[in-house]
């Protein structure tokens, strides 16, 4: 039987059906605290909504050789909760091994060594958490009220420090929050150089002079204000960028910009064939004909940052990002209910009809893809045939 696990105070509610990262939701907001969980109070915030992808997405497991069973770190709303949870992923069939209520959804998702999680709460948000599946126990953060997280954590080359990227209210400028793995507490904190930064990926090989373990974050260059939360304002001061962070000091080691200042840096992926770089983009021009046809991916090889082409219109977004497993990269495309496929050069390959397609990963040579009607793999497409998941834009691979 799953185990689920609810926080010690009710979770918000969720929202209705929403295009994926559009639909803002305003309502109470409540902190999880007591038996079994460790609380860590810096502040608060508003919520927004879940990112649906359809009402009655199912999540099923990809048709898989026998005996390749798979576990996947995701989240998603179930009735009217917000959930992250273990997904076990077999040759027919799927389960939810274990899943824990979040008072807000979630965003980014990160596996630890030793079999906890980390999550953290989609911008702005104000909380971080780990969760240990097996014994059920948490451990919650709560960030400053001139602080917010901007949806992702990774873990620091040498497992002592966190990497969470960060908005400072009062400037608009990104930050580097820098935490004690253990404590989740900050540490230090270091400017990524640009507004909005989004993901962040440790370099695990050398790429041009930059060494192994170089911070790579993604500027999404969008201005924000507190009050206004996620509204985009002001679009023609948008400055996104890729920047290169020691992972010492936080000092700057490069800074790249795409010609087009209209698009967004998002998420990223390493391609370890090739050896590069590719970044999700969502398009924010004034012009919808502009957005329609804006490129979804770019590439950066440790000299140049350059963004795709030969190109069909797939809406100008970008949902999420992974290596493809012969090289190169995938993007999912929601609106336009496609699976965008790229050459390490940015290259554009074809592309897999998938309706919703947003949450998507790989790993040892395979992959997984959600959406609305199910999940799209390696092997094929896997059907719903049980209680439907309105799964989010992310989910992890576990051993």
């Amino acid at each position: 039987m799953p185990t689920e696990i609810d926080p010690p105070r009710a979770a918000g509610r969720g929202s209705p059906r929403a295009a994926c990262g559009v639909t803002p939701l305003g309502g109470p907001h409540l902190r999880p605290g007591g038996a079994g969980s460790a609380v860590f109070l810096e502040g608060g915030i508003s919520r927004r909504a879940l990112c649906l992808l359809g009402v009655g997405a199912v999540l099923m497991p990809v048709a898989r050789a026998a005996g390749s069973n798979a576990t996947l770190l995701a989240a998603w709303q179930q009735q009217d909760e917000q959930r992250i949870g273990l997904l076990s992923v077999g040759d027919t069939s799927w389960s939810v091994q274990r899943s824990l209520v979040v008072p807000t959804r979630a965003h980014g998702l990160w596996a630890e060594d030793g079999g906890s999680v980390l999550a953290v709460a989609r911008r702005p948000g104000d909380w971080l958490l780990r969760w240990h599946p097996a014994s059920g126990r948490t451990q919650w953060h709560w960030i400053g009220g001139d602080r917010r997280f901007n949806g992702h954590v990774v873990t620091a080359p040498g497992g002592a420090s966190l990497w969470t990227t960060e908005t400072d209210l009062d400037t608009a400028m990104g930050r580097i929050g820098v935490r004690d793995a253990a404590s989740l507490e900050k540490t230090g904190e270091w400017a990524t150089h640009g507004m909005d930064p989004h993901q962040l990926l440790a370099l695990p090989q050398a790429v041009g002079e930059l060494p192994a373990g170089t911070l790579m974050v993604a500027n999404g260059g969008i201005p924000t204000l507190p009050e206004t939360g996620r509204s985009k304002r002001a679009l023609g001061r948008m400055d996104a960028s890729l920047v290169a962070l020691h992972p010492g000091s936080g000092e700057l080691l490069g800074q790249w910009r795409l010609d087009d200042p209209f698009l967004s840096l998002r998420h990223l992926a390493f391609d370890p064939v090739s050896g590069t770089l590719g970044i999700a983009l969502q398009a924010e021009h004034p012009q919808a004909t502009d957005k329609a046809g804006a490129p979804v991916l770019a590439v950066w090889d440790g000299r140049t940052l350059r963004a795709a082409e030969g190109q069909p219109p797939v809406a100008g977004y970008g949902g999420d990002i992974c290596a493809w497993p012969s090289g190169g990269f995938a993007v999912s495309c929601p609106r336009t209910h496609q699976l965008a496929l790229f050459d390490a050069r940015a290259v554009w390959r074809s592309a897999l009809p998938h309706r919703e397609a947003c949450a998507l990963t790989s790993r040892d040579g395979h992959w997984w893809l959600g959406g609305a009607t199910g999940v799209l793999g390696d092997q094929g497409e896997a059907r719903a045939t049980s209680t439907p998941l309105q799964l989010d834009n992310h989910w992890v691979p576990l051993a």
